[in-house]
């Protein structure tokens, strides 16, 4: 399959990338957060294209995207006070919610669950797309499965180039990394995946919510809820740890990592500790007081790792609160929970 690639801009006639959904094809296209992988949400055979193109688990649900809030009538009859609440807030946006959906809704789109996963994004072009395409695009993040997240169309053409039909180049996103994830299919919201909106912000609108505990610590098994909670993601080619601790403690210890190891490395960092590594390749990811930037760096920078041939990453630890539970989500998943704790240290 030939993969045809086009900018987008304000003139851009998205129809023939509708009609390519419409057909059961796959287009990329940008959103807020990350690159999408889209397809018809009501046709199995879609479903099942993404996750053959992706490499991607069949019982790892898609999100199904629309445009407009009336559409929400075809995904659900059961839906939640507190899901209007929030989408008055945060729609469009990077805010995925989870509601018990309609027996028409294919298993292949939910992973087998009863429930479905919705997001309205906050970008011209995929707005644009949705409409063009039928009201109802599945899409998960438009990278082979287990992959950094892509930032860039170029980023989804390295993975997914002759396996899709289409890429809309729309630049560089905006925020870099998933959505947040909060399911309200039960008594009591719950965050299944945390991103820009924060825990605090939901409960701003809505009152008390939950985070799964699962988030910050590897699991085992189980059929995954919502997209991220199980398989590996978000991996560069790299071995990679991350260290915790004081922050003249971690500085300390990967130096003395970087100063034995023979093989090809890379740092991540923030900005305040950059000029204290003296060797390997350096990624800024941004400022401490700067959480936004550090999001948006953080796939860049390691597929940046992955272009240069580095073949052991070395992580400084964020702060959990606020964004920076989402920054330390992708973190430890992109290293598979490889962690040192530096505490005890000098």
């Amino acid at each position: 399959m030939e993969t045809q690639i086009i900018k987008a801009d304000k003139n851009t006639d998205l129809e023939k990338a509708g009609e390519i959904i419409k057909k059961g094809g796959l287009v990329a296209f940008p959103t807020e957060t990350v690159y999408g992988l889209g397809g018809d949400a009501f046709n199995p055979d879609s479903s099942k294209k993404i996750y053959a193109a992706k490499g991607r688990p069949s019982d790892n649900p898609l999100i199904v995207h629309i445009a407009e809030m009336a559409s929400l009538d075809r995904l659900s009859t059961d839906i939640p006070d507190k899901l209007y609440r929030l989408a008055e807030a945060f729609w469009p946006g990077p805010l995925t919610m989870i509601i018990k959906k309609l027996p028409d809704m294919p298993e292949e789109t939910t992973g087998g669950l009863d429930t479905v996963a919705i997001r309205m994004p906050d970008h011209p072009v995929a707005l644009s797309l949705i409409k063009a395409g039928g009201g109802y695009i599945a899409a998960p993040s438009a990278n082979a499965s287990g992959r950094p997240s892509p930032t860039l169309a170029s980023h989804v053409a390295e993975d997914l180039s002759g396996r899709i039909d289409m890429i809309i180049d729309g630049g560089e996103v905006g925020i870099g990394i998933e959505s947040t994830i909060v399911d309200l299919s039960g008594e009591v919201p719950m965050i299944l995946r945390p991103g820009y909106v924060t825990a605090e912000m939901l409960e701003r609108v809505i009152g008390p919510v939950e985070t799964d505990p699962t988030l910050m610590k590897k699991t085992e098994g189980g059929r995954p809820k919502a997209p991220g909670m199980r398989y590996r993601h978000y991996a560069p080619k790299g071995d990679m740890q991350i260290f915790t601790g004081a922050a003249d403690h971690v500085t300390a210890m990967i130096n003395e990592k970087l100063s034995s190891e023979t093989r090809k490395c890379g740092v991540l960092c923030c900005d305040e500790n950059a000029g204290l590594y003296k060797k390997g390749i350096i990624r800024r990811l941004g400022s401490r007081d700067d959480m936004s930037a550090v999001a948006l760096n953080i796939y860049r920078a390691l597929r940046e790792f992955d272009d240069e041939g580095v073949e052991q990453i070395y992580a400084e630890s964020f702060d959990t609160q606020g964004l920076g539970q989402a920054v330390m989500n992708r973190l430890l998943k992109a290293a598979g929970f490889n962690i040192i704790n530096t505490e005890g240290t000098k």
